[in-house]
């Protein structure tokens, strides 16, 4: 198991590169145990036409609401002190923590590089890998730099940053911590399976922290939109995404120009 981190290596990373990876802190047995029941759950709202139409499913990137699926994950990072260094390195990551998951559905499509959340209002994502994380199963494409300047997509486009692009695989149980304001990528998933990646949000603005987030839904596994609405002009608009990216590219450049959407919420 990984020791307590070098909260100044974490800092120089987080200064530099904008993230930081732990390796091998989480257990195999039990995040393979997490694993199943994520799947087991998909698959059953698969059979039984529960799961929603779109919200992600169409490219293949769909959130899920682990439950208490993922608490020992988070304890194993509180025991290990990486909670702690990553609200050391980002003051506000001290705020509400949420749980979530991404599940990386076969043949899924590449996302469009984007930031979480607003630039003035940075958090902390920490990723657990649930299983080996590669190429082949869509380990995250990240921009190492660019979340140290705010980027209209107009000026995305022009400087090119996305020639930074450094894929990140993880083995089952390494940690990978973020900054919101890190341009990133989710990749397709090339294999059979679908891909769970635990996340751990810290200091999100508009969790206000009133209650267990282990305990959402009543502790059980859910499945939940991811980028696009579960309704018809959201459907729509995954579809054309999928068939004809470029658009969506040419919408962000356009809207760009005219404001900048996604510094600050005033």
């Amino acid at each position: 198991m990984t020791p307590h981190p070098d909260l100044e290596e974490i800092r120089r990373s987080f200064a530099e590169h904008g993230y930081f990876v732990f390796r091998n802190v989480v257990s195999k047995e039990k995040l393979s145990d997490a694993r199943s029941k994520i799947l087991d759950a998909y698959e059953r709202a698969t059979r039984s036409g529960g799961l929603i139409e779109g919200g992600g499913r169409i490219s293949g990137h769909l959130n899920c609401s682990p439950g208490e699926s993922a608490r020992f994950a988070y304890e194993t990072l509180c025991e290990h002190g990486i909670i702690d260094a990553a609200k050391a390195v980002v003051p506000r990551a001290a705020g509400p923590m949420r749980v979530g998951c991404n599940l990386n559905l076969p043949g899924s499509v590449e996302q469009h590089y984007h930031a979480d959340g607003l630039f003035l209002e940075d958090f902390v994502v920490v990723n657990v890998a649930a299983v080996d994380t590669d190429i082949e199963n869509g380990a995250i494409d990240v921009l190492p730099g660019t979340h140290r300047k705010f980027y209209q997509y107009w000026r995305f486009a022009y400087e090119r940053p996305y020639r930074k692009t450094t894929r990140l695989p993880l083995s089952q149980g390494d940690v990978l911590i973020r900054t919101s304001n890190l341009w990133h990528r989710g990749m397709p998933n090339r294999t059979a399976t679908p891909r769970p990646m635990l996340a751990f949000t810290l200091g999100e603005k508009g969790n206000d922290g009133s209650r267990d987030p282990f305990q959402a839904n009543g502790g059980s596994i859910t499945f939940e939109p991811n980028w696009y609405s579960d309704d018809l002009l959201g459907r729509l608009r995954e579809r054309t995404f999928v068939k004809a990216p470029f658009t969506y590219n040419a919408w962000r450049f356009v809207r760009s120009l005219y404001g900048n959407k996604g510094y600050a919420a005033w």
